[in-house]
């Protein structure tokens, strides 16, 4: 009779299907992979997601970059056209009784994190422009501002040249590469 009290309280551990234990484990494990794999396509969309801000500030960057070195190249006095030999000219260009900042601050690279800029030099001008240092490839491939056509064709962030070329000075170039022809 004490048996049948145990049985009644819950106290006898014995399964009486062994069956029923073993379909519990398995759907569990089968839980927890569904689980992961799912946790794993949500990294892979938040990762792309993250590159995909980091390349829309870089566009930024590299925008406000370019605006920059064309603020200082045409705030030259009286048409001396010139470019800042440092970044730090774009920072506070002292060339006038007033200083003027053309670039509110030094930006980090989106992509690397760094202040570790690709600095475009032309080596009897200056500072023509910036680029990434990152090796990534880029996920956009279309969809560029005018003047950033070729960004479709690059296969790392290094490619993205925020360039200022006045049009004066490709024409130059232009007649110049012509008349060696």
């Amino acid at each position: 009779m004490s048996n049948s009290i145990g049985r009644a309280r819950g106290l006898n551990n014995t399964a009486t299907h062994p069956r029923e234990a073993g379909f519990t484990y398995i759907g569990l494990l089968i839980a927890v992979v569904v689980l992961g794999l799912a946790l794993s396509a949500v990294g892979i969309v938040w990762r792309t997601q993250g590159q995909r801000e980091r390349e829309q500030e870089l566009l930024f960057i590299g925008r406000d970059f370019r605006n920059a070195i064309a603020s200082y190249y045409n705030a030259a006095a009286a048409g001396a056209h010139q470019y800042p030999q440092e970044i730090d000219d774009l920072l506070e260009d002292k060339r006038g009784p007033e200083p003027r900042h053309h670039l509110r601050r030094y930006y980090a690279d989106p992509m690397t994190g760094a202040q570790d800029w690709t600095i475009v030099r032309v080596a009897a001008l200056g500072i023509t422009g910036i680029a990434s240092s990152a090796k990534g490839e880029p996920i956009k491939k279309a969809g560029f501002e005018s003047g950033e056509t070729a960004f479709a064709d690059a296969t790392c962030y290094c490619d993205w040249q925020f360039l200022f070329l006045p049009r004066v000075a490709l024409r130059r170039a232009n007649t110049v590469h012509k008349a060696s022809d």
